[in-house]
């Protein structure tokens, strides 16, 4: 018997095809902004601290191999000397996946990693605009390590499941 690509090297198993991702939509889900400092009527020069919480959600569509994956920030900007909160910006940003030949122990972290990989840049240019357009300067976010992120949630739910059973 010859050996055919698949099992050519001492009759290994046959290499997995390899994975296949395409964005099929994306899209604002929810968006909400508030400019507080002109609301409040705050006049002089403010500087800002800008914090920003990241969450992340992937979900099985009903249509075979497709995922909805949402990105949602909340940017807070508050004055450094103050606290008070300058802008509230809220975003909700999501992309439908078609995904194929990822192993099902590894789906979860792709969906959750590399997807939003893919989605940051869009939503960093709607962040950068929707402050422009508020009468800020654009905030320019930094990069998200979508990796560490996703680690850091596991150590969290890990812990948390300890303390659990450790309080049952």
């Amino acid at each position: 018997m010859a050996d055919t690509p698949e099992t050519a090297g001492n009759g290994a198993a046959p290499q997995q095809a390899p994975v296949k991702m395409n964005v099929l939509a994306q899209f604002v889900r929810d968006m909400s902004f508030e400019n507080i400092l002109a609301q409040k009527g705050v006049q002089g020069e403010v500087q800002p601290d800008v914090q920003l919480q990241v969450n992340l959600d992937a979900k099985k569509r009903t249509t075979e191999n497709q995922y909805e994956v949402i990105l949602k920030l909340q940017v807070t900007s508050k004055a450094k000397e103050s606290g008070n909160t300058l802008f509230v910006l809220e975003l909700e940003y999501a992309g439908v996946f078609h995904v194929e030949n990822v192993p099902d122990e590894q789906l979860h972290p792709f969906l959750l990693i590399e997807c939003p990989r893919m989605l940051f840049p869009f939503v960093r240019r709607i962040v950068s605009d929707v402050t422009r357009d508020g009468g800020f300067p654009p905030l320019n976010l930094e990069t998200i390590d979508f990796l560490q992120l996703y680690r850091s949630e596991l150590a969290r739910r890990a812990s948390a499941q300890q303390e659990e059973t450790a309080n049952a």
